[in-house]
């Protein structure tokens, strides 16, 4: 992830919420293309995920900085312009 602002979306495709984070996380991923990496990790599927970022809940967005730092993180659903807000700004450092 270093040397590129990345979110990461720990969720599940049994989840309601994480459900609906997929039509979004689609959307953030064609508007950012090539200038921020987009990665969903179903944690029913991958269960070490959920511990090596110590998730509480699902659905959580975990937004890394090009130095490969997290630089911020969300519990639940989040949406479009929210990711946007963040991803802008990590972009913008």
């Amino acid at each position: 992830m270093a040397g590129r602002v990345t979110l990461v979306d720990l969720g599940s495709g049994a989840c309601v919420p994480c459900k609906m984070m997929q039509p979004v996380l689609e959307a953030v991923s064609a508007r950012y293309g090539g200038r921020a990496a987009v990665v969903f990790i179903d944690i029913r599927k991958e269960p070490d995920a959920a511990k090596a970022y110590g998730i509480r809940l699902i659905p959580t967005q975990v937004f890394f900085g090009r130095d490969g730092k997290e630089a911020w993180r969300h519990e639940g659903y989040l949406d479009e312009p929210g990711i946007a807000a963040v991803l802008d700004r990590l972009l913008a450092e």
